[in-house]
């Protein structure tokens, strides 16, 4: 008996929802395409994702589009060239290369996530794991860069490589848009697109992607102001979340319940600003019909985490082939990324804080005498001057007080060539870095699980229930019989009049009523209209409810605001007549 995945999986190529990627040749691992009803229902989560996460917080957060491709120095200085990697282990009988955290891991059922090189060798060794396909011995742990690599341009010292998360773009023009948005933190960046991981062995279907599409926000914070830094913070006041710490998770505890406040309070959670965009989160994946007792929030531990990373959670969620499953990273990245970019560009990437009035502020400023300099290391004065004026006074001051002089490229410069001295200035504020939540979606995953939970079985038909607001397609429009010319054209009518109104509907006259019913069902289109003789008689159509499979009359001058409301929830019986049941079998 086939499995529930298996059943989606059938269902989506057959119905046009996702199958795998370039299957004339043979499918390449790690890609698949979206079809019809595949593409509407992903884009609906995204529009869902940024009502959440843009719309509702749009003083805050906006949303930008960057390049997909980066020349390499944006990885380097994010640490992408060095720290993106995964460990690979070869068979060496037949070649084959898999993922060696993942090999040990399911050959044993323990996990090894942040593993060195050195220690999975050693459980390889030690365990005798070896290939799964042919029993195979298993070479050495070797370190593989999950960077798809390419050339900016004819050049090939011109290195770019496709980005593997939308983080960097928002990263890169942080100042522009911050110029735009009139300099003032909190500030959110939010970003939807395409990314790519050169994965290993990808052998989850749409759980483990070689190109996919993320949703990310990068929500930047004054670290010394978390209360203005998360404005909205109360507004999830009492909002519950299942958590399972790091050390929960060490001691073998199964995860508990918190309020935000709570999670916060207890340090669970470091940052009020991580603990609201967790919280909202989770709104976000119940909206789309996965109930709160199927997911929670995993702490990665030190060793687990991402090296930008002060802490993270994984947003997982149940499904019925792989257990718990990622959908989601929340992350506090601090000011590593600004950091980082400031280094390697030399670009000011600080925001100002004004004072709410100006200080006195008393500090130490280091004073070179340029012609005592020049008199005593002539051409190397000026180079000199540069770099002492770059050191710290503090660092300055002690060197002149124990050893009365300052080495600097290995000359002794005396204290008659500098000194340290304190002034007094008004300032009407400070530069700072900023420190950054991120909030990071896998669209793929999140459709696929929205799919799952959405299956039902319902004497013997399949139903995708999703939530009225997702659907891919909101309503099917059918005529009772389709060799009737008169119901033929009534439906035709209504079916423009929708399209005009802005739905997505589909037309349908093929078949058995009940068979077009089922059809309907199976891709999840909440509304089904029927022109049947009494709207010949007095203006009225049926719309049924693709879960109860009730329906009700309604006049067909309304029946783009009644569809309008059913989508946004309203019961079926307050919508029309009641008409009873349509149990109809195909």
């Amino acid at each position: 008996m086939s499995d529930l995945y298996e059943k989606i999986s059938e269902l989506a190529r057959r119905r046009g929802f996702f199958w795998p990627s370039y299957e004339i040749y043979g499918g390449v691992s790690g890609f698949y395409d979206w079809g019809p009803y595949g593409v509407l229902l992903k884009n609906r989560i995204v529009e869902k994702w940024r009502d959440y996460f843009v719309r509702r917080h749009q003083e805050y957060v906006v949303e930008i589009e960057s390049p997909i491709v980066a020349p390499s120095i944006v990885f380097e200085a994010s640490g992408h060239v060095e720290h993106f990697t995964d460990p690979i282990v070869t068979c060496l009988k037949c070649g084959r290369k898999f993922r060696a955290d993942h090999l040990v891991e399911e050959a044993l059922g323990v996990s090894v996530e942040g593993y060195s090189v050195e220690e999975l060798n050693r459980i390889i060794r030690e365990k005798d794991v070896r290939c799964p396909v042919d029993g195979g011995e298993l070479g050495d742990v070797q370190v593989f860069n999950l960077l798809f690599k390419t050339q900016i341009g004819p050049y090939a010292s011109d290195v770019g490589y496709l980005r593997p998360e939308l983080a960097q773009g928002m990263f890169v023009a942080f100042k522009r848009v911050l110029e735009a948005m009139r300099g003032r933190l909190p500030l959110g960046i939010a970003q939807v697109g395409r990314v790519g991981r050169n994965e290993i062995s990808p052998r989850q279907a749409m759980i483990r992607l070689r190109e996919f599409t993320i949703m990310e926000m990068e929500y930047f914070i004054d670290p010394k102001d978390p209360h203005g830094s998360c404005p909205f913070f109360e507004e999830k006041s009492g909002v519950k979340m299942r958590i399972l710490t790091y050390d929960m998770r060490v001691r073998g505890e199964e995860p508990q319940w918190f309020t935000l406040e709570e999670a916060v309070e207890d340090k669970v959670i470091i940052d009020r600003c991580l603990g609201y965009w967790m919280a909202v989160g989770q709104e976000f994946m119940e909206s789309l019909g996965i109930p709160s007792q199927a997911m929670y929030f995993h702490e990665k531990g030190a060793h687990e985490r991402a090296h930008y990373s002060s802490q993270t959670f994984d947003q997982m969620v149940k499904v019925s082939r792989w257990g718990w499953i990622e959908v989601a990273g929340h992350s506090y990245r601090g000011d590593y990324d600004l950091s980082r970019h400031m280094q390697y560009s030399k670009a000011d990437l600080t925001v100002f804080k004004p004072y709410k009035e100006p200080r006195i502020v008393k500090s130490k400023r280091i004073v070179v005498n340029k012609s005592v300099l020049g008199r005593m290391f002539r051409e190397k004065s000026l180079k000199l001057a540069e770099i002492l004026q770059g050191l710290r006074p503090e660092d300055v001051e002690e060197q002149l007080r124990r050893q009365g002089c300052v080495l600097v490229e290995g000359f002794k410069v005396p204290g008659e060539a500098i000194e340290v001295i304190e002034v007094e200035e008004k300032v009407s504020g400070e530069k700072i870095v900023p420190h950054v939540v991120e909030p990071s979606y896998g669209v793929d995953r999140v459709v696929y699980v929205t799919i799952e939970y959405a299956y039902r079985e319902k004497d013997g038909r399949v139903v995708l229930a999703f939530p009225r607001d997702i659907a891919p397609v909101q309503a099917v429009v059918l005529p009772l019989l389709e060799n009737d010319d008169t119901l033929v054209r009534e439906a035709r009518l209504i079916y423009k009049d929708l399209v005009r109104e802005g739905f997505t509907v589909l037309y349908d006259d093929s078949g058995s009523i009940g068979r077009r019913y089922a059809r309907a069902d199976e891709i999840g289109v909440p509304a089904a209209i029927t022109v049947d003789y009494q709207t010949l008689e007095d203006g009225t159509v049926t719309l049924r409810d693709r879960d109860t499979w009730k329906q009700v009359r309604v006049d067909k001058t309304r029946i783009a605001d009644a569809l309008r409301m059913f989508l946004r929830g309203a019961r079926l019986e307050d919508l029309g007549t009641p008409v009873g049941s349509s149990t109809q079998q195909p």
